[in-house]
Formats: structure tokens, sequence, C-alpha cells
């Protein structure tokens, strides 16, 4: 199987594992930054390989909406396009499409939408979303076209938007058809309720994915009930295929969540954190803005291997942000890319090792009250 996946390590439900692709094998628990618009912002493809990323995220919505999937496509497709040889895995386009379009209108057929750029209307269906990533964009793994239902969202119409995800999975699971240096993946949703979300994962395990995604948490719902709904969700999820939780986030979700079994994740968190001058550290968030640091000489992290993270002071870091310099947001985005990737490194050593619970327990202490 060209896109095998070898469980490695287990340490009660965490587990380590190697996602082997043509294009390069990724380490799970793996985290992959979000390259929306064909960039991880304000980083270079160098900085994200060299902070230790096997594998980034591309986002359909944005890229057929600008450049076009059509233009990535006559230009190479996006490996080259943004100049990054590792695998991409790209989202359906279906989550942006109901969340920044300004009128979407769903269908059994498709979801009909206008761009948040310029008002020009658009169609999105399985199928063109599968022609849109695999096809156009050239994504190594590509996800079903889903549709998540807004939180809250009752029994009755959490049922109702995963029934017609489990349609669309296989309707996108025949447009892909049989790709040998592809992957795809199916997405389990059902809101906040196990029962639906234990029959929607059987829909899709009984269709047959190459890994199985869980979708339509980290939408308001809140820590608590994540952690709880997807406690519902994994013992459902073949132990033999990576488990990708969307959208997942702050680095105690991030532990949590791989205690109950997940491989993969993505989350806009780190650049985005960065940006604002939120660095995420080992001693949890800390906001560079705030006057205590103004003459703070210590780095953000003796011990890192990213430059970013050992090479300047708090207090060089707080006088960008303070005058506005561009580099402040550059450094912070690539320090929190890097912790990330630490922090992933950190969890699979852990569960190498046999010692997951008391890594969990010592994260639990720590970040419990900020992060």
């Amino acid at each position: 199987m060209t896109f095998a996946f070898d469980l490695q390590q287990t340490d009660g439900q965490a587990r380590t594992g190697v996602l082997r692709t043509p294009r390069g094998e990724i380490r799970t628990p793996a985290f992959m930054p979000v390259g929306t618009a064909a960039t991880v912002k304000a980083l270079t493809c160098d900085q994200v390989r060299g902070a230790g990323a096997d594998i980034l995220l591309g986002n359909t919505y944005h890229l057929m909406l600008r450049p076009t999937a059509e233009r990535v496509h006559r230009l190479g497709g996006l490996h080259t396009f943004m100049g990054w040889d590792r695998p991409i895995l790209t989202d359906s386009g279906g989550f942006q499409v109901m969340s920044l379009s300004n009128i979407a209108k769903i269908s059994e057929q498709a979801v009909t939408f206008r761009s948040h750029i310029d008002g020009s209307e658009h169609v999105l269906s399985p199928e063109r979303s599968m022609e849109i990533q695999a096809d156009l964009l050239g994504s190594d793994i590509v996800m079903q076209l889903d549709e998540c239902a807004a939180y809250p969202a009752d029994h009755d119409r959490a049922n109702e938007a995963m029934l017609l995800s489990a349609r669309w999975a296989a309707r996108s699971k025949a447009a892909f058809g049989i790709r040998d240096s592809q992957a795809l993946f199916g997405i389990v949703q059902g809101g906040v309720y196990g029962d639906l979300r234990a029959e929607s994962a059987q829909r899709l395990v009984d269709m047959g994915f190459d890994g199985y995604a869980i979708g339509g948490l980290a939408v308001g719902e809140g820590h608590e009930m994540m952690v709880k709904t997807l406690a519902l969700t994994t013992p459902h999820l073949p132990a033999h295929r990576p488990r990708y939780l969307m959208g997942v986030g702050k680095p105690l979700d991030l532990v949590e969540s791989v205690a109950l079994g997940v491989d993969m994740f993505d989350c806009v968190l780190p650049t985005r954190s960065g940006r604002h001058g939120q660095a995420w550290t080992w001693d949890g968030p800390l906001n560079i803005k705030n006057a205590k640091y103004a003459e703070d000489l210590t780095p953000l992290d003796a011990n890192s291997a990213c430059p970013a993270s050992r090479d300047y002071t708090k207090a060089y870091l707080h006088h960008l942000f303070k005058a506005n310099e561009i580099l402040g947001q550059i450094l912070l985005s690539w320090h929190n890319t890097a912790f990330f990737q630490e922090l992933m490194q950190a969890m699979r050593t852990a569960i190498a090792q046999g010692e997951f619970n008391a890594f969990l327990a010592a994260r639990r202490r720590q970040w419990r009250a900020g992060a």
C-alpha cells in the first residue's frame, strides 16, 4: 500500500507511527502547519521544514477563489507553486464555505456560495472538491466534502448534517477513484452526540478510507466537551489507519487528544498567535507585549533548536511589537511553529518510552489554567 500506516508504539491509547507517502514519511503524532493561501503566514518553506514539519495543510476554499485551482495547476500544482516538496493535505473547502461566504445554500447536490472576496457565485460539490484537491492542486491527502453543522446544534440538526456528510463521503470516494500516489480521508461528524459519532464512524469504515478525520469539534463546545466527544469517537475508528482531528488546537488540546488515540492535527494558532504577540512555551502562553518583558534578556527557549526561540531576547521581541516591526510577527510565528513541532516530538518520545501518562499529568498541571 502506497500510503502505509505503520503503528510503532502504544502507551494506553496514545500511539506513535509513521504514515508513508510518495513524498516522504509523516511521523505521528503530527502537527500540520496551516498554509491557507499557499503559504504558512510570515514564514518561508525552509523555516517550516527547519522547524520539523513533515506535512502542511493547504486550503481548498481560498485557493479555488484566488489564484484559482486551475491557475495553480497550470503553474505546476501546489507543491511546485509554493516550493514545498513534502506531503500536503488539503481540506475540502466545506467548512470555509459555510463560515466565510456571504451566502451559502446547501442542497443534496452541492453547496452554492458567493465569494467573500468579490461576491462571485461558485458551486462546490463532492465531485468538484475532489477535482480541485486531487487533480488541480495535486494534494497528497484529500479530504471528503462534508457539512459541519454550526454549534450549538440539536440532535436532529447534527443527525441531518452527519447523514448528508455520509452521502457526500460516498460520492467523494466514487469521484476520487483508485489512486496510487494520493490518499482520501473520510470525516466523522455528529456534533457532541456519541450515538451520531458512532454511526458516522461506522458508515465511513464500511466505505473504506485511507484515513479518518474527526470534524466538527473546536467550534465553540469548549475543551472539556471536545475531549468527552473525542473519547466517544476514537474507539469506533480502525487502529490500522491514521486519525486526524481537524482544526485543533491549543497545546493542552493536542496532548489530551493524543491520549485518546489521535495521530494528526492542524490549526492556524501558532502563526495567528505569533502575529498578535503571543508566544507558546513549556511554561504556558505569554504576551510579549507585556511591560514586564521590556528589559528581559532571556530568550523564549534557550534549549530550542529554532533560532527565533533561542537567539533573540524577550526584550528585543517586546521592542519589535511595540515598534510595529514586521520582524516581531515573523519571529514569534517561527517560534510558535517550532514549539508545536517540539511538542509533537516530545509526545512521540514519551509514548516510545512508555512515559506518556506522566507527560500528560505534567502538562495538565502546568497548562490547565492558561494553555
